[in-house]
């Protein structure tokens, strides 16, 4: 038997991370779908808490184009959500770094953007789909750090495997902008706001009855841990087969914590 085929009941929540997880950017995991109506079917609600830089209605229209049907989940909390929130509060325009569909997305919501450079923040949403690789934004950033601007980076992960092949995400540009002396401000997984959001959304269980599911260390694994939650650790994201790394609760002082098991998918 599996891990999940004996799971404990006394998880009523489940907060399933998305890309690396459920699908790979392109298709959906074997089996992804089917695990997720089953947990619901047994009467666990699910969360899909994922570092997405989009609204929660665009990230949900991703997943049923590419075959997550409605009744695999029963909300979505995002990163985008958080970013977006913070982007509107400003009440000026700001400048931008991503796609064109996530800049309509953050348009819809209410965000401006500002036609030339001058702009005290900076959204981020990751590469824009032309220039692939952080190096190609170095002349951008460095004007931008020039002119002190604040780079809001609304997806943390470091990199999302799509279709098999590695992509650099907004958190690596994120750190690229501060190696240079740049400011920023971060949203979603590991900070608390997105759990709490995912908490409310759950209908805030108690957190012994949790169970966050996420295939990357520092963000899906160290928020779980940080957070007070237990985690299943999958392999077969980001990490690509590694083991669970022994040295993982000394790096980030967080005592004897461990994962609550360590699997290949949701299977």
């Amino acid at each position: 038997m599996t891990f999940w085929e004996t799971l404990d009941p006394t998880y009523r929540a489940i907060f399933c991370d998305v890309w690396g997880v459920i699908h790979d950017g392109v298709s959906l995991y074997p089996n992804a779908a089917t695990r997720l109506r089953q947990w619901r079917e047994e009467g666990r609600t699910v969360i899909l808490l994922t570092n997405a830089p989009r609204s929660e209605g665009a990230v949900a229209a991703q997943l049923e184009r590419i075959g997550l049907t409605r009744d695999c989940w029963d909300g979505i909390a995002t990163s985008g959500e958080a970013g977006i929130a913070a982007l509107v509060a400003l009440g000026s325009p700001v400048g931008f770094i991503g796609t064109p569909g996530d800049r309509t997305d953050l348009e819809a919501r209410g965000v401006t953007f500002a036609d030339g450079e001058a702009f005290s923040d900076l959204a981020c949403t990751g590469i824009n789909g032309f220039r692939r690789e952080v190096g190609d934004y170095r002349e951008e950033l460095a004007a931008a750090a020039a002119h002190i601007v604040t780079l809001h980076c609304l997806n943390p992960d470091l990199m999302v495997i799509r279709g098999g092949i590695a992509e650099p995400c907004a958190g690596a540009l994120a750190l690229a902008y501060e190696a240079i002396g740049g400011t920023v401000a971060r949203y979603g997984k590991p900070d608390r706001a997105i759990y709490d959001h995912a908490m409310r959304l759950a209908g805030n269980p108690s957190l012994s009855a949790v169970l966050a599911v996420g295939d990357a260390l520092a963000t899906d694994i160290l928020g779980a841990a940080r957070y007070g939650i237990d985690a299943v650790f999958v392999t077969s994201g980001i990490h690509r087969g590694d083991d669970f790394p022994p040295d993982f609760a000394a790096t980030y002082d967080l005592g004897d914590w461990q994962p609550v098991a360590v699997v290949d998918g949701l299977a």
